[in-house]
């Protein structure tokens, strides 16, 4: 269930908002209801963010490359 809210915003502000909205096909309240979803979700988990690093542990940043690697094609 939908339910309707106030804010107050500058006139001004609320122009440039949805100029901004209708480039990216949007409306203004769609991205009010966005960015309260993303505000009010759950954090994520320790380990949630430990496993999205493994899926990147390929990377090994730090990692200095010799310079035979650099000057591949």
């Amino acid at each position: 269930m939908l339910k309707n809210i106030t804010f107050s915003v500058e006139e001004s502000l609320i122009r440039k908002a949805r100029a901004k909205a209708l480039k990216e096909n949007k409306n203004l309240n769609l991205l009010v209801r966005e960015w309260i979803a993303k505000y009010a979700a759950p954090e994520k988990s320790l380990e949630e963010l430990q496993a999205l690093m493994a899926r990147f542990s390929y990377a090994n940043p730090g990692r200095k490359f010799t310079r035979d690697e650099m000057n591949e094609r």
